[in-house]
């Protein structure tokens, strides 16, 4: 992705233990009344999530910030109406990188629990639990964007 100068790939091992990881965080905070995935990111992780916590009541709400490079234009397709102003609820995303995402749940869901796996700085004050923060400029590819092919060392790429 241009304008990432790194690059820092999670395979599917990675995402299930950290998912793990944020319930572990999450646990002794619920229970809670139900989880709001956010997709399409935040649909593994919540999956993984709700499974830990034994929460049963998944909503989701659909938002795109990344569509047609218009990075920064948050567009809400359906926000979730079961979690009203989010009291009680689990907000669950896969990662907060700007932050405008997490500004436009937070305004739809001012009271829900707002966790993710993956943080960057601009987003991380937005987030009430996190499992492990990325530098600003690294591009986060899960595994639903990954192909198996070869790769260059470090050394050899460019910036």
């Amino acid at each position: 992705m241009s304008g990432y100068g790194k690059s820092f790939p999670v395979g599917w091992e990675e995402l299930h233990r950290t998912s793990k990881a944020l319930a572990w965080r999450l646990s002794e905070l619920g229970p809670f009344e139900g989880i709001v995935a956010v997709t399409r990111g935040g649909l593994v992780p919540a999956a993984i999530v709700a499974r830990e916590l034994e929460v049963r009541v998944i909503e989701t709400a659909c938002l795109a910030s990344y569509r047609d490079k218009d990075k920064g234009k948050v567009e809400v397709m359906k926000p979730a109406t079961m979690a009203a102003d989010g009291t009680g609820w689990l907000i669950i995303d896969d990662l907060v990188d700007t932050g405008d995402t997490a500004r436009e749940l937070r305004r739809m869901m001012p009271n829900a629990h707002f966790a993710t796996v993956y943080a960057k700085p601009a987003g991380r004050p937005l987030v009430d639990t996190f499992v492990t923060e990325v530098s600003q400029d690294t591009w986060i590819y899960f595994p639903w964007d990954l192909d198996l092919q070869p790769s260059q060392p470090i050394a050899t790429q460019k910036a």
